[in-house]
């Protein structure tokens, strides 16, 4: 578990000796002036952190809180390629610091030594940078960002950058998951291969089924899914089957029939993006969309057919974080067009998101219930107080203290009874079908 003072030396460590060195080592600091390595990332780290639409004259107050007064002018033209290199060293560094909580009281989750999922986000450049940053089409600039949240302690893997044309499955967090643990997978990532790597390791994982992959029955004989679960005659199954051309993997196929509104919707969802590709849907994706469809190496006594369904909706956290990267502390927004300049405020609001995350890692993760927007709000409304306290590393320690305490007060969820949030179908393993 991270405490206060650890998040503090993690903070000033990132933020001021790496961030010094990262200046030295790019070449964005030539020689002794105010606006160190360390000033110029704490400047734009609390500056968008506060506000993530600041202009440069807002930006320029924040040097002056920090004790580096600087002109608008003179912090515009500290924009460069050397800058953004700083700043992605500095990154580099800070997601090896490793902040975590005490695992989350859930049972379902306390099975498992550790629960993590992993996604990705693509924000799109200006096209000048497209021989540095590789979008998907020529002459087009795109990053993307690589994340795992570990869902027991709140811990982050990344976020890692990319080309924006690099596929998910190629990445590798640094992350090392414990045996024991458990990998909640989505489709970009479905590899057979993969799966058997964890099988080795002794770890658990949990995906969606990938639609044309070849089944194989207890018995030996090979299916095409839609055909196999057609034969089923009750609501919910789960068998023992082997995946692959060769029946390579071994594991447990988990479906449960969909009710007819959700059937309808996702074969309305097929016909709209075949459309665009100017093709139909194919009989099997048809079919299949009757059926909420999972695959598991997880034994039934650690995890039942409902608790899959619950842990398969949790995977939308992730999902969740980035709209809020996105959302309040706008990673992908910036008031200016210049290359290297829209560079530093990607880097530098990464930078902010994840010294923000290790805060309500440390401020509210216990709390299952957490709102992590209000939370983020209430971060942000404080992040100025954290610029002031920087220096000293007994006023840090009392900013983030207080701000502890404000994240434990008002930064809840509320229950539903309807469409009960995630917490809720994890505390109660409720068996609802995902749309």
């Amino acid at each position: 578990m991270t405490t206060i003072p650890h998040l503090a030396t993690a903070m000033q460590t990132v933020l001021t000796d790496v961030a010094d060195q990262a200046g030295r080592e790019t070449n964005f600091i030539q020689r002794e002036v105010k606006l160190r390595g360390s000033t110029f990332t704490q400047t734009l780290t609390f500056g968008w952190l506060s506000d993530p639409e600041a202009t440069v004259e807002a930006l320029a107050q924040t040097a002056t809180t920090l004790g580096v007064p600087i002109s608008p002018q003179a912090l515009h033209q500290r924009f460069t390629e050397e800058a953004a290199a700083c700043l992605e060293q500095v990154l580099a560094t800070a997601v090896q610091q490793l902040v975590s909580a005490d695992p989350v009281a859930i049972p379902l989750l306390s099975r498992f030594t550790a629960v993590q999922v992993q996604d990705s986000s693509t924000i799109t450049l200006p096209p000048a940078l497209a021989d540095v940053w590789f979008g998907c089409a020529q002459g087009t600039a795109a990053l993307k960002t690589h994340l795992g949240l570990e869902l027991r302690s709140g811990q982050l893997s990344g976020p890692l950058i990319s080309d924006g044309c690099t596929h998910d499955s190629t990445i590798t967090l640094p992350t090392t998951l414990p045996q024991g643990s458990l990998r909640l997978f989505d489709l970009a990532y479905f590899n057979l291969d993969t799966f058997a790597t964890h099988d080795t390791h002794q770890q658990y994982w949990l995906s969606r089924f990938k639609t044309g992959t070849i089944v194989w029955d207890a018995d030996g004989v090979r299916w095409a899914l839609p055909d196999l679960l057609a034969t089923q005659t009750t609501e919910v199954v789960d068998l023992r089957v082997r995946l692959g051309q060769r029946g390579q993997l071994r594991c447990r196929l988990l479906a449960v029939r969909a009710p007819q509104e959700v059937v309808d919707q996702r074969r309305r969802r097929l016909y709209a993006a075949a459309r665009k590709r100017g093709s139909t849907p194919s009989a099997a994706s048809l079919a299949l969309a009757a059926w909420t469809v999972l695959i598991t190496n997880a034994p039934t006594h650690l995890l039942s057919v409902a608790e899959a369904l619950s842990l398969a909706r949790a995977r939308w956290q992730i999902e969740l974080l980035f709209k809020l990267w996105k959302g309040q502390g706008r990673i992908d927004f910036s008031r200016s067009n210049k290359p290297w300049r829209v560079m530093c405020e990607v880097l530098a609001k990464l930078l902010a998101m994840l010294i923000q995350h290790w805060i309500l890692v440390v401020g509210c993760w216990a709390y299952p219930d957490r709102s992590l927007t209000k939370a983020a709000q209430t971060v942000r409304k404080l992040a100025l107080l954290l610029a002031c306290a920087f220096r000293v590393r007994t006023g840090l320690e009392q900013a983030l203290t207080i701000i502890e305490d404000c994240l434990a007060v008002g930064c809840r969820i509320n229950k539903r009874k309807q469409e009960p949030h995630s917490y809720q179908l994890l505390l109660g393993a409720d068996a609802e079908v995902l749309a």
